[in-house]
């Protein structure tokens, strides 16, 4: 059956407002049957996350102040790609090095999500970073808006943290459930 629902169509972008995180774009767009309408659009980078598990089995997450729930979350490290990192996965290291001082030889791209695709076009990557090393201090707050500690957790306890939403970050989630994917549990051997 061949589907009923059609694009639209855009004719005008304007950029209305900008701020340093993100740039609020007015769009006029038009559709074959519901005419034109204008729609309001959040412009932001693409974004990154990773998983750092540490040889004892330990991901290495930061407590972290957000103003949008004026309270804390339990995530992994993560940010904006900036215009100087070449790549996602080497804006993932250096966010994980900024904000928790680890690092791993290894970077491995897990997958990638749609943030919130009614009012945002971009894309957050998720990464693994097996077998993380203490390299130094975590930078002490860069801008001056951030308030983080970094706190290890056993990362069979994950599950447990996100079912009680101790982890309720959705992004943070998503990386889960690909890390999941990824890296499934041990299958348990039978006996013969």
């Amino acid at each position: 059956m061949p589907s009923k629902a059609r694009k639209w169509r855009t004719l005008d972008n304007e950029r209305v407002y900008s701020t340093p995180i993100f740039d609020l774009h007015k769009r006029k767009s038009v559709h074959p049957r519901r005419g034109e309408r204008h729609f309001y659009i959040l412009d932001v980078p693409a974004w990154v996350n990773i998983i750092p598990v540490t040889p004892e089995g330990e991901v290495v997450m930061v407590k972290q102040y957000r103003h949008g729930i004026s309270d804390f979350t339990l995530e992994i490290p993560g940010g904006m790609v900036d215009p100087e990192d070449p790549n996602p996965a080497h804006a993932a290291r250096r966010e994980m090095n900024e904000e928790t001082g680890f690092d791993s030889e290894t970077i491995i791209e897990l997958g990638w999500v749609n943030p919130n695709p009614a009012i945002q076009p971009n894309i957050c990557y998720s990464f693994f970073a097996p077998n993380v090393r203490e390299i130094g201090d975590k930078h002490s707050n860069p801008d001056g808006s951030e308030e983080t500690e970094v706190t290890v957790v056993p990362l069979d306890s994950i599950k447990d943290l996100i079912a009680s939403g101790k982890i309720s970050h959705a992004l943070v989630i998503a990386a889960f459930s690909f890390f999941h994917v990824y890296n499934p549990p041990p299958r348990k051997h039978r006996r013969k």
